[in-house]
């Protein structure tokens, strides 16, 4: 099976700038839009997708994906409808790695082992588990790995040293660092502490870091390129989709992709 998680991050190549990845609802605006969706975020330059799987009670997104989310469910996405898209999107040669946000919840009402299986089978490269507690996660993380899939959890600016360090063991996708502390949402500027915890964190691990929460424009992706390994952008996407919407003859796929490419040339 190809890397295509590390595949993208080694991408960049000597002179490495951070890849870009974007956060989209899977469902929303609808299912049969995250195919033509991707294949523009593919085409505007991103490295890797996060790809949201609502569920009722999302615990650190902000109002705008918690919105995201629930018109997803109201407008039928499932599982099973999510996964049979990605496995569709994969067979017309969609190339770049997906990484699945679900929550622990999700996991557990599937077992990890059939969850697991179904996402290997689509073509999901590794889970977000942005929930799991810490005492369950190194079973799960065992249990994707049978399935070659990528594990990353969180970590926040809050996270106390010793957290850190058993938290960084178990990302074999990557480390997701919160750059703020709170929900997600855009913000107007990134904290100053975020480029000291980056570097506390490279001692911990020999995988990549991603940045999430709070990005939001392409200065914000030019401030960290030289600092993370990826850069993720969601609660953006998701209100440039819902203006998108509101105009005379919504086109969202390339709405998302003029927008991520403007994003895409902060890494450059």
């Amino acid at each position: 099976m190809t890397d295509r998680l590390s595949a993208a991050f080694a991408a960049p190549g000597q002179n490495h700038r951070a890849i870009l990845c974007p956060f989209v609802t899977a469902g929303y605006p609808s299912v049969d839009l995250l195919g033509p969706m991707l294949e523009s975020l593919q085409h505007a330059g991103a490295g890797c997708i996060e790809l949201g799987i609502p569920f009722s009670d999302p615990i650190a997104d902000g109002p705008t994906i918690q919105e995201s989310y629930r018109l997803a469910l109201e407008n039928g996405a499932t599982v099973e409808r999510i996964l049979q898209t990605v496995e569709k999107i994969r067979g017309h040669g969609f190339a770049l790695p997906i990484m699945a946000m679900a929550s622990f919840s999700i996991i557990f009402k599937h077992g990890a082992d059939t969850f697991g299986s179904a996402c290997a089978q689509a073509g999901i490269d590794g889970l977000i588990l942005p929930d799991v507690p810490l005492e369950e996660a190194p079973a799960v993380v065992a249990t994707l790995s049978k399935y070659n899939l990528k594990s990353s959890l969180l970590i926040a600016p809050t996270t106390p040293p010793d957290r850190r360090a058993k938290i960084a063991a178990l990302c074999n996708g990557f480390i997701y660092y919160l750059s703020v502390t709170g929900i997600t949402g855009e913000r107007q500027s990134l904290p100053a502490d975020v480029p000291l915890n980056l570097k506390s964190l490279r001692a911990l691990t020999p995988h990549p870091i991603c940045v999430g929460f709070g990005i939001s424009r392409p200065e914000q992706v030019a401030e960290l390129a030289p600092l993370a390994d990826g850069v993720i952008v969601g609660s953006a996407i998701i209100k440039t989709i819902t203006r998108e919407l509101a105009t005379a003859s919504p086109d969202v796929p390339s709405a998302v992709g003029r927008f991520a490419a403007q994003l895409t040339a902060g890494l450059k």
